[in-house]
């Protein structure tokens, strides 16, 4: 069992920036490709990020390619997601998890956090 908890949320204006970590309990964290999903009141959830297990590969969203970027410490079993020239449509619950493939899909992952909201005021 892998146990998720984001921090770092908080509310920021148009423009600023924010830096969510995702801290996991589990001593194979290096194991497992993570990820970051968004949710926003009455959408479905949505990627955002992904990370392989060494951190050699990522995967963007196009929606945030160029002003979000993962990253992750295997030695401190965490997960980052760096937010910059945030945007009101950014505002939602962000949410990290872990699964065995990078990949889009919220199926494709195994374990989930219990979020973190961002809200962004124009």
């Amino acid at each position: 069992q892998v146990q998720l908890v984001e921090s770092g949320g908080g509310l920021v204006q148009a423009g600023g920036s924010l830096r969510l970590s995702c801290a996991a309990s589990t001593r194979t964290f290096s194991s497992y490709v993570m990820g970051w999903f968004r949710q926003a009141p009455g959408k479905e959830r949505e990627f955002v990020a992904a990370i392989s297990w060494s951190g050699a590969t990522t995967s963007h969203a196009d929606s945030v390619k160029g002003r979000f970027t993962i990253a992750r410490d295997n030695a401190e079993n965490t997960v980052f997601l760096q937010m910059n020239s945030l945007k009101p449509e950014d505002t939602a619950v962000y949410y990290c998890a872990a699964g065995p493939t990078i990949s889009s899909s919220v199926a494709s992952y195994q374990y989930w956090g219990q979020g973190t909201q961002v809200t962004v005021s124009s």
